[in-house]
């Protein structure tokens, strides 16, 4: 048995409060800190391959070169990484991340894009274009979440993506609740499978953040959600999914819970507002989750996931126009002028704005509603194939979004394992799980077939060689076991270090 093992058997029994200070006393030790960093050396070198497949194809630049290259050449490097790349996603190999890819809605999208390049929202007097489709981009995703049914009028903005969405919701709530209640003291509380960015948002806006256990099916425990509220509470969240596990949480009383203690309720709909609202009209058992809730104060939705517009679009929605002023930035007496952004960015590309609005007026509701049919058939048919492998099982009920788990085998060695077969699917953690998220790229012909023979060869390669190592399986296999947070929270940080290494 090595130190690290030591420290893991040693502290894992004890209260994870007292962990960090622990830590912090441990790294000093000299001992134990060299056994650290051999550790992250020896799994950031086995993926430094993986990470820069590049190195020995293509030229590095680790400065501006002396003479500009040429265009054609810049090009065809461009086009040779893009075929290299393309295969994977375009087969339908990969965990969400690419939620159309039909070569006829790029070339659509791109053109889009190209027509209004150099527009920039910053300068509403010279691009009211631009404008023009971020208020109707928000009013159409406003109506399709049941804006009709609310009593004040709902409203929101464009952001850059969903994790801006949230973190907008977030700033929203904690300086609503400073002015009207004098809250000095924020907190949130959310489920412990909500989105990470909400864990950001607590970081960068000084918000504590309390979790809230979920049940058997991975939905928020509206008892102990209940119990968690107290006077500095300023919102409470709950998912439509949730990213793990596809599980749409209690929304409705947890939005009254909300309601009734005068709390924001954000529902984070970033995965499902563009699957959830169709899913119903066809006729599934879709528990009611937007604005037809009178608790629920606000809705984040990615356009650029199920809306299939170009990556880099969002929409934050709110109950009211008052809630949403909290979201903005104004100034009166700076010298360069009077200043204001609705979100965090000043200058914003234009160009993804009118590909997304492009991209909602062109699908309309019958396109959404076929995507949407054959997202959710093709799921159901992977679902039933993993409930028939007898080493795996599902975790919850989900629709689209379907995680799994095992008893009897390493998880992240399955996850490894399907890695080599060229499938990118997202390792889970606490619980161990994998999960595929289904698009529209595994609706093509063959593809949940191969994905479920993939899987249960990769079942019995896994159970065929126990001992082998590699790949991502060290790296979950320590987060998940090793007691001391801020050495993994450090790994994490040396994997982005490998990814911005030339």
């Amino acid at each position: 048995m090595d130190l690290m093992d030591i420290v893991q058997t040693r502290l894992g029994w004890i209260d994870p409060r007292w962990m960090a200070v622990i830590e912090k006393y441990l790294k000093k030790i000299p001992a134990i800190n060299a056994e650290i960093e051999k550790e992250y050396d020896s799994i950031m070198g086995e993926l430094d391959g993986s990470l820069k497949p590049y190195r020995d194809s293509f030229p590095a630049f680790a400065k501006i070169p002396e003479a500009g290259i040429e265009r054609d050449e810049i090009i065809g490097e461009m086009e040779a990484m893009r075929e290299k790349e393309e295969s994977r996603w375009k087969d339908g190999f990969v965990s969400g991340a690419v939620y159309h890819g039909d070569e006829e809605h790029i070339r659509f999208l791109n053109r889009v894009y190209a027509l209004n390049s150099q527009s920039n929202p910053l300068h509403s007097d010279l691009w009211p274009s631009t404008t023009k489709f971020e208020a109707e981009i928000v009013s159409m995703t406003a109506t399709m979440l049941g804006a009709a049914h609310a009593s004040d009028p709902i409203c929101g903005t464009l952001s850059s993506g969903g994790t801006e969405s949230i973190l907008l919701a977030m700033k929203t709530y904690r300086d609503r609740a400073r002015d009207q209640k004098g809250i000095t003291h924020p907190e949130m509380i959310a489920p412990t499978t909500a989105h990470a960015a909400f864990e950001k948002a607590a970081q960068y806006f000084n918000i504590k953040m309390v979790r809230v256990p979920v049940d058997a099916n991975c939905r928020a425990d509206v008892a102990a959600a209940r119990r968690a509220i107290n006077g500095n509470t300023v919102v409470i969240v709950g998912s439509a999914p949730s990213f793990p596990h596809g599980a749409i949480d209690p929304i409705e009383p947890l939005s009254e819970l909300a309601r009734k203690r005068g709390i924001g309720f954000h529902t984070d709909a970033c995965l499902g507002g563009f699957v959830l609202p169709w899913a119903e009209k066809l006729g599934y058992n879709v528990p009611t989750f937007d604005f037809r809730l009178p608790g629920v104060t606000s809705i984040s939705a990615d356009t650029h996931k199920y809306g299939y517009a170009a990556k880099g679009t969002s929409v934050i929605l709110y109950r009211g126009l008052e809630l949403r002023r909290y979201q903005y930035y104004s100034t009166a007496d700076w010298p360069g002028g009077l200043y204001f952004s609705p979100t965090f960015a000043g200058s914003r590309p234009g160009a993804l704005s009118a590909a997304c609005w492009a991209a909602l007026v062109a699908m309309g509701e019958q396109g959404y509603m076929q995507a949407t049919k054959k997202i959710l058939e093709t799921a159901a048919t992977i679902k039933k194939g993993i409930a028939a492998i007898p080493e795996l099982r599902l975790l919850g009920d989900p629709l689209w979004v379907i995680a799994f788990a095992s008893d009897t085998l390493d998880i992240y060695r399955l996850l490894d394992a399907m890695t080599k077969q060229k499938w990118s699917l997202n390792g889970l953690h606490k619980p161990a799980a994998v999960h595929l998220c289904v698009t529209l790229r595994h609706t093509q012909e063959g593809v949940a077939e191969k994905f479920l023979r993939d899987l249960k060869s990769a079942v019995e390669y896994v159970k065929a060689t126990p001992q082998e190592k590699g790949g991502m399986a060290p790296v979950y296999g320590m987060a998940a076991t090793l007691p001391l947070r801020g050495v993994v929270r450090e790994m994490l940080k040396r994997y982005m270090d490998v990814l911005y290494r030339v």
